[in-house]
């Protein structure tokens, strides 16, 4: 079995990365192949896939197998930063080139060079700092936040997200030519819900990794949670369900697991499980979005773009229970830019004195306080 895993670290205990992949599943043994024919070039990829699916372990195995597997490897999450630190982040700074730069200090490029840099999150970058990450791939040089002296690189560029970028090219959030840049080589990871060969072999080295850490014995997986766990549709991905092993680990007896052992989550993300074919009251999708669009432009002519967008918007944010993150998901954007956009409609609002911003509906103001 080909087994990837990140480095131990602190912060993974608390992080929603995938900690390991595998490639058991017909899909998975594909999406192996291409990426084995891939590495070994010095071309950019754009790794795609939900949350949790394993995005930087892919982007480990494709640096390991390339003939920069001597150098660094520097990932970087792309949402991480706020707007005024990640140019300084990515591209170093001089001393005195901001309040609080009391050195100078070399950007990710910078310590990636001779390696791959591994953009996560590619789609939050603002983009002001989106046109100077094209120029850094294009000269292959950066120049420092109040510097004006350009520094050569030699670094390949991993880059992953979670959400369309055709989408967010269309809506204006992302600049169709990096785009292209970056889109040499496209690898899209599928859900784990569609690769059910991996679950049960995920599943295995989750129950050896926690026993090992928690001092067990050998641990058996009953047939019964065998058969839970693959029926299972897996919203969080390869995370979730090592979150599901280890808690189950802790809560079962007789040094085996059992399917009520297994607590799995009630969540479901907004997908459509059926295809475009259409819902149940009739028609397609297309057409259903048809016939309102036309009702709309006979009683309200004029200006609906902007009526239609924020609608849409505040929709997918009651939809999803005023979850930030799965309204992002459900409309293929990123997390910055949802954020923004409800802000911007009145949907969130910034307490500075409180801290985060809270939704405005009043259902929820109520549960808050």
């Amino acid at each position: 079995m080909q087994l990837l895993t990140l480095p131990p670290s602190p912060s993974l205990a608390t992080s929603i990365r995938a900690t390991a992949q595998v490639f058991e599943d017909p899909r998975s043994q594909a999406l192996l192949a291409h990426l084995q024919q891939v590495a070994p070039s010095e071309a950019s990829v754009l790794i795609t896939g939900e949350t949790g699916t394993g995005k930087e372990l892919v982007a480990r195995h494709l640096h390991n197998l390339s003939g920069r597997r001597n150098g660094p490897f520097v990932a970087v999450n792309c949402g991480a930063f706020s707007e005024s630190l990640v140019e300084a982040e990515l591209f170093g700074h001089d001393k005195g080139a901001f309040t609080g730069a009391l050195s100078s200090k070399a950007g990710w490029f910078e310590e990636a060079n001779g390696g791959t840099l591994f953009l996560d999150e590619i789609g939050d970058l603002p983009l002001p700092i989106q046109v100077k990450l094209l120029r850094v791939l294009q000269e292959r040089e950066v120049v420092r936040l109040g510097s004006r002296k350009s520094i050569p690189i030699n670094v390949r560029v991993l880059a992953a997200t979670n959400v369309q970028l055709e989408r967010a090219i269309n809506a204006g959030h992302f600049r169709e030519d990096l785009y292209y840049r970056l889109n040499v080589v496209t690898l899209s990871l599928h859900p784990l819900r569609d690769r059910p060969g991996d679950i049960l072999p995920l599943a295995w080295h989750f129950i050896r990794t926690y026993s090992e850490r928690l001092g067990y014995g050998p641990v058996e997986l009953s047939p019964p949670a065998q058969a839970k766990l693959v029926e299972y549709s897996w919203p969080g991905n390869i995370r979730e369900l090592e979150n599901v092993i280890h808690h189950s680990l802790l809560t079962c007896g007789d040094g085996q697991i059992q399917a009520q052992d297994l607590r799995l989550s009630s969540l479901r993300l907004a997908r459509q499980e059926d295809g475009p074919a259409g819902d149940r009251r009739g028609g397609t999708v297309e057409e259903l979005l048809q016939h309102a669009f036309s009702r709309l432009y006979e009683e309200q002519p004029g200006a609906l773009y902007e009526k239609v967008e924020n609608a849409l918007l505040r929709s997918a944010y009651q939809f999803c229970h005023y979850n930030q993150v799965h309204t992002a998901q459900l409309l293929g954007l990123s997390r910055n830019v949802t954020r923004t956009r409800l802000i911007a409609i009145g949907e969130l609002v910034v307490n500075k004195r409180r801290g985060p911003e809270q939704p405005l509906d009043n259902r929820v103001l109520r549960l808050s306080i």
